[in-house]
């Protein structure tokens, strides 16, 4: 039978004691708090309390009764409901450990020290992993019993077919961005005609295989994490494994081939949709005809300048690809990480395009390219 747990003052020979009684659970804790808080009003600190008469008790009430006790004695407690309060007691009087303050400089140097430490070993995953990717693939390409057709495309449609108006039209607006930018600043040395050049050289060779490669990687890339690491977090992935087949060869290869097969195709594009969109505006702003602007572009020596920025477009695809899947086996088991491992692909993959880029674009110009 539960009783409420009580307390009442009382008077005897050696002094005024409080007499506690009932259950002092968490069930009574509010109840008990206003009555232990009256009657530290009326009584002196220190008081000794007789808690022969308690039946159940539990940490909320033990806590109550040593507020009650106020450093003074509890008497009338068995074994066990005196190791119970002796607990309660440790744990109140216990220290608190603060973790040392470290120095701000000394906090950002260990900071500075981790991210490169997780730098490094990121590059150490991905060229093992990318290892592992050419490895299987110089053992399914030899044996077409081992192709997927119907996976390579899917993943075509999803990674290529299905991003051509995003590339399209964003291709399209910077070029018209550039051409009316270029044009602003030629302008003031009467050289507006060679807004033809600007466009034709940026977009041939850098902006259309770049904006399509950061776009492929917000897109594609994220959305390989993310399905992978969904199916990781689900033990598909190890499903697979049980079923004697090779994750590598089941996940990876469709998505990587897809993407090799589409960026180039979408590059082609985005350079066109550039063109075009600095052909608008040459022609509607700035009294540049479309015979005048092909027979420049043709001056320029395009098709030199469209083979550098093609040659770029496989070696983006095969970094998106193998950075998205990478990633999207690393998730552990919580949708929180499948969100962390998408991130991390999406910025690794847009770092490392921008960075293989820059890489290039100094190697073509060192070799008169």
């Amino acid at each position: 039978m539960t009783t409420t747990g009580t307390a009442t003052l009382q008077r005897s020979a050696d002094g005024e004691f409080v007499a506690a009684s009932g259950d002092w659970t968490l069930a009574g804790a509010p109840a008990l708090g206003a009555l232990v808080a009256d009657l530290r009003r009326r009584v002196s600190r220190g008081v000794r309390i007789d808690a022969a008469g308690i039946g159940r008790i539990d940490t909320a009430g033990a806590e109550l009764l040593l507020d009650l006790a106020d450093g003074g004695e509890v008497g009338g407690l068995d074994a066990n409901r005196r190791a119970l309060l002796d607990a309660v007691a440790k744990v109140r009087h216990a220290p608190v450990s603060m973790p040392p303050r470290r120095p701000s400089l000394i906090a950002l140097f260990e900071r500075t020290g981790r991210a490169a430490e997780q730098v490094w070993l990121n590059a150490y995953r991905l060229l093992g992993f990318i290892g592992l990717i050419l490895v299987t693939l110089v053992r399914t390409v030899p044996d077409p019993r081992r192709w997927r057709p119907t996976a390579l495309a899917f993943h075509l449609e999803q990674a290529g077919l299905n991003a051509v108006p995003i590339v399209v039209l964003l291709n399209f607006l910077i070029g018209a961005v550039v051409a009316f930018l270029g044009a602003t600043v030629l302008k003031d040395f009467g050289a507006t005609i060679f807004t033809v050049e600007l466009i034709g050289f940026s977009f041939l060779r850098e902006f259309g295989v770049l904006l399509t490669a950061i776009l492929i990687a917000g897109r594609s890339g994220s959305a390989f994490t993310a399905q992978i690491g969904s199916m990781k977090s689900r033990e598909e992935v190890d499903a697979i494994r049980t079923l004697g087949l090779d994750p590598i060869e089941v996940l990876v290869l469709p998505r990587l081939l897809a993407l090799l097969i589409a960026l180039p195709l979408l590059t082609v594009l985005a350079m066109l949709a550039g063109i075009v969109g600095g052909a608008v505006v040459g022609a509607f702003a700035l009294d540049i005809s479309s015979t005048l602007f092909i027979t420049r572009l043709q001056d320029l020596g395009a098709v030199k300048h469209f083979w550098v920025g093609i040659s770029k477009a496989p070696l983006f695809a095969f970094l998106i690809a193998a950075i998205g899947c990478l990633e999207g086996f690393k998730v552990s088991g919580s949708a929180e990480s499948v969100g962390t491992h998408t991130t991390s692909s999406v910025v690794q993959a847009i770092f490392v395009s921008i960075m293989v880029d820059a890489m290039a674009a100094i190697f073509f110009m060192e070799i008169g390219i």
